[in-house]
């Protein structure tokens, strides 16, 4: 390995960028204490300065051009103790200078322990020319005895601030069950701020308990610049962020939730424990400016490159639940035909063709000829078909092939033993398996295997509750529980466990979930994968890097759909990002259009029967459809994103711009809600050439089409006039050559 002073210039997936290593230029030896050297690591957009400590490393420095510093020179907090059989060892860590590492795209600290032998893994890693940088740590045992370790946070930092210094706080709730009144929430930060956000897979939607963030949080200097970082974690099982201002330092952590605890993770001899891997970027000019940079890292680094780069990436799909549990082979088929004539590109069926939770065969009564034949009919017709799935659940089925919690084997995998008597209550759910036991895992692995041969399947959904939220076994790999502190719920015959163990549970249970998904990738590498998780529940960085598009709603109405997506869209690409349209109450062409163009600015999965549609709701669908895919979903797919009004709230103005600089072009979306009192509204866009003129076109001529100037559109905004209550329009915007 060479390492040298300066700038570098490499070629990585064919992009070209400097990446600045600075090594201070002597040998790192056990003696270094304070003042070690300092290694430099940086891509287009972000800077972070590194200390290799002889006990601990430091994060001292993270930066960007234009942008004050971030500076801290606390040392990581690495674990001090680990158990061993029935004693508790204290344990001391020291920087190992031979397996040290200093690359062009990363730096790796190593530090051991000796007494039980262990070795940690302290990286930090470039992916892409711009965005964040990632952090990952890994604890391998390299004793000869089984060990069990205390919690590790993935990042730690402590910034040194001005007491006066007046900050911003970002985070984004998920749309768990359906959007909140809130959704987007700015917080000042003042001395005194202390601030937790969760997220796991079972995100409350209920009154009474606390929303879940999707696993991201930005931090924002109010001052002219709008400069800033943001941290992520990508990791979809019970996780947490902490931020708290005392005084003059802002300090937190990030990764794997405290609670409920003490949390206690099994480490076999010659086996390791990797807590989840965070990223950490800066920004200038606001959330808008974090996100668009973020967006395209996700696109790059974490998407899956064969399916999101196809020209019909994000897709129209016609969902079955129009029909709900009442779908069967006459009415798919119908369903099939009417999608394809509108132009949709997907059928998507939806809950209702199975025989029973757990039961994964077609029902003889609805689907007589089984699954296939129905696919094969809208491959004839030009669709791909997807379908529906919650493949983590047992119930009392018994017919041949089921997931029955009464066989001996299937019982040992559930997550709680049932009460006597226990009856399933719900169509969808029953028992969650613990998919970190390597049986459930591996019957999971061959059971959605079969099903994506078996039916030809070009999609497939994941619903439910795949993940345990907390198991009261003591015989999995997961950490025993505390039976003082295990609870078994039950609600309409759903049971799941929460308990003191709930975090390794999850963490061992969501391994076993990327593998599965990871594993179908490999077999099927145009497979598309959905997740869904009712509905918004598992929104977040780990699951955007093993599925191609989420639900990120379980309410379906416009307001809803629109909430969502502003709220997701800060953080996530948007072609990601699916809203279902169901079916709305309206009395004109444009009401219908709002409803259709409400879920239309990402992946838009349509949840009605087309065919109980009039001829010139059909002719203003296929009309709307064919403006989706050659117009929209280009910038959908590649063009920043603004947030160009405040939060939806059904009743005033809202709108949302994409604009694509390559290009030249973009759109805005403008929505009029239930107020008459103001039938017009000035949205001023972001993103342009001052000095540009740009050609304006109003897709439905509710205003004459003009040329615009960008110094105009981004200080008076373009004018839109809707006088009638839920209506839009979409705004083209092109940039006239010079």
């Amino acid at each position: 390995m060479t390492m040298t002073n300066g700038s570098m210039l490499l070629r990585n997936r064919h992009v070209e960028w400097k990446l600045a290593i600075l090594w201070v230029a002597y040998a790192l030896h056990p003696a270094v204490a304070f003042g070690s050297p300092a290694i430099n690591i940086a891509n287009d957009d972000t800077s972070i300065t590194l200390e290799a400590n002889r006990a601990a490393p430091v994060v001292s420095a993270l930066t960007r051009s234009g942008c004050p510093s971030w500076n801290g020179h606390s040392a990581e907090i690495l674990i001090n103790h680990v158990e061993t059989g029935s004693r508790v060892a204290t344990i001391s860590w020291k920087l190992n200078p031979a397996l040290t590492q200093v690359t062009p795209t990363g730096v790796r600290l190593v530090y051991e322990a000796p007494s039980p032998h262990l070795r940690l893994f302290w990286e930090w890693r470039i992916r892409a020319a711009r965005g964040p940088i990632e952090h990952s740590i890994q604890i391998q045992n390299l004793s000869s005895e089984e060990i069990w370790l205390p919690m590790q946070d993935s990042l730690q930092f402590t910034w040194e601030i001005q007491k006066d210094e007046q900050l911003e706080h970002l985070w984004i709730e998920k749309g768990a069950g359906g959007p909140s009144a809130e959704g987007t929430h700015w917080n000042t930060i003042r001395d005194g701020y202390t601030w937790t956000g969760e997220s796991s897979t079972y995100a409350h939607s209920a009154e009474g308990h606390a929303r879940e963030m999707i696993p991201y949080t930005l931090i924002e200097r109010t001052d002219g610049n709008r400069c800033g970082w943001y941290a992520g974690i990508e990791f979809s099982g019970r996780t947490q962020i902490n931020i708290k201002r005392t005084g003059d330092l802002l300090t937190g952590i990030a990764g794997l939730n405290t609670e409920p605890g003490p949390f206690r993770t099994r480490v076999k001899p010659g086996d390791s424990f990797s807590p989840p891997t965070v990223f950490i970027g800066t920004f200038q000019g606001g959330a808008d400016a974090a996100g668009n940079s973020l967006r395209r890292w996700v696109r790059e680094v974490l998407n899956h490159r064969e399916t999101i780069q196809t020209p019909t990436y994000p897709m129209v799909v016609n969902n079955s639940w129009g029909s709900g549990m009442q779908i069967d082979e006459s009415q798919a088929r119908n369903m099939i035909r009417d999608s394809a004539e509108l132009g949709f590109e997907m059928f998507h069926l939806d809950a209702g063709w199975f025989r029973g939770v757990g039961d994964w065969y077609p029902d003889p009564k609805k689907f007589p000829h089984g699954l296939a034949p129905i696919a094969d009919y809208a491959h004839e017709l030009g669709l791909k078909f997807g379908l529906w799935m919650d493949w983590a659940q047992a119930s009392l089925d018994e017919n041949t092939g089921s997931l029955n919690i009464n066989d001996p084997k299937v019982r040992n995998w559930l997550v709680a033993d049932p009460p006597p008597h226990w009856k399933q209550g719900d169509e969808f759910k029953g028992i969650t398996i613990d998919l970190g036991v390597p049986d459930a895992h591996d019957w999971a692995a061959a059971e959605v295997q079969r099903v994506v041969k078996d039916y030809h399947l070009d999609m497939l959904e994941h619903d439910g509750y795949l993940i345990a939220q907390g198991c009261s076994r003591s015989d999995h790999p997961h950490a025993p529980p505390d039976a003082a502190h295990a609870t078994i719920y039950e609600d309409s015959g759903f049971l799941w466990a929460d308990s003191s163990n709930g975090t390794d549970v999850s963490y061992h249970a969501t391994r076993a979930y990327y593998d599965i998904q990871s594993q179908l990738r490999k077999l099927h590498p145009n497979l598309l994968l959905e997740i869904c998780n009712d509905g918004g529940r598992m929104v977040d960085f780990g699951s955007a890097a093993h599925g191609d598009y989420f639900s990120i709603s379980d309410a379906y109405d416009p307001l809803s759909n629109r909430r969502a997506f502003f709220d997701a869209s800060y953080v996530l690409p948007p072609a990601m990002l699916e809203t279902y349209v169901e079916k709305w109450t309206t009395t004109n062409l444009d009401n219908f259009r709002y409803v259709l163009r409400s879920g239309m600015m990402g992946w838009f999965t349509l949840m009605l029967d087309t065919t109980t549609w009039n001829a010139e709701e059909h002719d203003t669908a296929r009309e709307a459809l064919s403006l989706y895919k050659s117009r929209l979903r280009p910038l959908i797919r590649d063009a920043d994103l603004y947030h160009v009004s405040p939060r939806p709230d059904g009743v005033h103005w809202d709108g949302l711009e994409y604009f694509d600089a390559v290009r030249g072009k973009g759109v805005l979306f403008a929505f009029h809600g239930s107020s008459t009192d103001e039938p017009t509204h000035a949205f001023i866009l972001q993103g342009l050439k001052a000095g540009r003129m740009y050609q304006l076109k109003f897709q439905d001529q509710s205003s004459q089409d003009r040329t615009v100037s960008g110094s105009e559109l981004m200080s008076q905004g373009v004018l839109v006039s809707l006088p009638v209550a839920y209506s839009s329009e979409l705004v083209f915007l092109e940039a006239i050559s010079k």
